[in-house]
C-alpha cells in the first residue's frame, strides 16, 4: 500500500501548468512540522514536494499562495533524471489524489488580525464582553 496524509503549509506559490495534451498539473512544496523537539528544543520541519493533476490542480493554482494550510492525501513516487552536469539525482514526490484547504480565506486575505467584536444588547459593537449577571432566564 502506497498512501501518505500529511497537513502543512505552502512553501511558495503554486505553479500551474498544462501538458503537451492539455491536462492541467500543480506543483509546489510544503513544509510539515514533526511532533517532536530536537535537543535543542528547535521543532525539525520536513519538506515535500506536491503534485496535483487536472481539475484539482486547477483549483490548487487558483486558491491557494504561500502559506496557505492543507491537508494531502497520495502516494509516493520516485523519480530520476540527469541534471545539467550529468549527474543522476533521485527525487521523491507526493502525487495528490486529495487536496484540501483548511486555510480560511479570511485568515489568506489578512483579516485575521482583528480584533473580535462583540454585540451589546444595544445592538453596537463592544469590545468588552457583556455581564448579562443574573438576567438570564435559566
Amino acid at each position: 500500500m502506497n498512501k501518505v496524509y500529511l497537513i502543512g503549509n505552502l512553501t511558495r506559490d503554486p505553479e500551474l501548468a498544462e501538458t503537451g495534451s492539455g491536462i492541467k498539473v500543480c506543483r509546489f512544496s510544503i513544509a510539515v512540522n514533526r511532533t517532536y523537539r530536537s535537543s535543542d528544543g528547535e521543532r525539525q520541519t520536513d519538506f515535500f514536494n506536491i503534485t496535483v493533476w487536472r481539475n484539482q490542480a486547477e483549483n490548487c493554482g487558483r486558491y491557494l499562495k504561500k502559506g496557505s494550510k492543507v491537508a494531502i492525501v497520495g502516494a509516493l513516487q520516485n523519480r530520476s533524471y540527469e541534471d545539467k552536469d550529468g549527474v543522476k539525482r533521485n527525487v521523491t514526490d507526493i502525487v495528490a489524489d486529495e487536496v484540501e484547504f483548511l486555510s480560511s480565506r479570511t485568515a489568506e486575505a489578512g483579516d485575521d488580525m482583528q480584533q473580535p467584536r462583540v454585540q451589546t444588547r444595544s445592538g453596537r459593537p463592544s469590545l468588552e464582553p457583556v455581564d448579562d449577571g443574573d438576567d438570564l432566564p435559566f
